[in-house]
């Protein structure tokens, strides 16, 4: 059995809740299906793209569906009858649903489809308001570098 006890790390962690159930969701749900295959690259520090080898599928074939966290591509197969006998079928011939947990303010900015490969850029964009920022204790200033006015006397003294 591939299960992996989260319980010492939510002993010791608050409001990571949502995080650990997505692992073990994660965990249960790999052992299922595979199709069709994707890379996940990071680009940059807050780009990132998915990119699902769909040969065979045309754009209008394929959904794309953001929500909240969640990004969902389907592709549903057309019906259509090849005009000979088959003798061999090794091209996968059907639909797909494939699901990305997504992180907290990460958005779809673009998807393209080009030779078989589907490839979806995602961007996180953090508010501005829950970027960190620094405090200052107590609201004082910080401190600045304070001259010796003794020093300040003897120089123009030395400058008349």
């Amino acid at each position: 059995m591939n299960r992996f006890d989260f319980t010492p790390y939510r002993r010791s962690t608050v409001g990571f809740d949502r995080l650990f159930d997505l692992l073990e969701k994660q965990a249960r749900n790999s052992g299922g299906d595979n199709y069709p295959p994707f890379n996940i690259e990071r680009r940059d520090e807050d780009e990132y793209r998915i990119t699902l080898a769909v040969a065979g599928f045309r754009a209008q074939d394929l959904d794309i569906t953001a929500q909240q966290n969640l990004l969902v591509v389907q592709g549903r197969k057309r019906d259509e009858q090849p005009g000979g006998d088959m003798l061999h079928v090794g091209i996968a011939n059907r639909g797909f649903e494939r699901r990305f947990e997504l992180a907290d303010y990460v958005r779809v900015a673009n998807a393209d489809l080009a030779d078989g490969l589907l490839a979806i850029d995602l961007v996180r964009e953090v508010p501005e308001a829950m970027k960190p920022k620094k405090i200052a204790i107590g609201g004082q200033k910080t401190l600045e570098v304070v001259k010796d006015d003794s020093e300040s006397d003897e120089d123009a003294a030395n400058a008349a």
